[in-house]
């Protein structure tokens, strides 16, 4: 009695210098790694800065200005910890299952392009138009952009919010931004 070949295929050579399908393997298994890698860097470097601040004696209280940067560069170091050890005991991200994104569709580079625009255009109006009026053709131009076509609601929604957050950013956090022509009136 004969015994059927063995027909599963044969692993095609590798190509001198490229890694083992083993090492290959292994590090797609654990690429969450190079978050915990982008977190530790990210601690070390919030708390390196946050220990280096020069902080005058008069500043200082219970609670002065190193204590939030050291609690987040701690938390950084502690999150990068525990998550590289869930990544090598075998835990692996999920991916979300709301997420409507059609990865085998093409990017819009036209809507990246338009914003890219958009943003640029209005970065440079900020210093001689203002922040309100750069604001409002910011959010004007970035809901055109993205689809919408109300030009009897859009210009009206894009100017209110550019004023509100004129207000609440430069007279109530203090928060100096270019008034422009209308520095006057507001």
């Amino acid at each position: 009695m004969t015994t059927p070949a063995d027909t599963s295929p044969e692993p095609a050579p590798d190509r001198p210098g490229s890694p083992a399908p083993e090492r290959r393997s292994w590090l797609r298994d654990h690429s969450e790694l190079g978050v915990c890698a982008m977190l530790l860097a990210l601690g070390v470097l919030v708390l390196a800065d946050a220990l280096t601040m020069d902080v005058d004696i008069t500043q200082r209280g219970p609670v002065g200005p190193k204590t939030v940067p050291i609690v987040v560069g701690a938390g950084l170091l502690v999150i990068a910890a525990l998550l590289a050890v869930d990544v090598l005991r075998g835990g692996r991200g999920e991916a979300e299952g709301g997420e409507d994104v059609d990865l085998s569709e093409p990017a819009d580079w036209r809507t990246v392009l338009l914003l890219s625009g958009i943003f640029l255009g209005a970065a440079a109006l900020i210093e001689p138009a203002g922040f309100p009026v750069a604001g409002a053709l910011l959010f004007w131009g970035a809901a055109f952009a993205l689809g919408s076509r109300r030009v009897d609601r859009d210009p009206l929604i894009a100017a209110v919010l550019s004023l509100l957050t004129y207000v609440v950013f430069d007279k109530l956090l203090g928060v100096p931004l270019p008034g422009g022509p209308l520095m006057g009136v507001l």
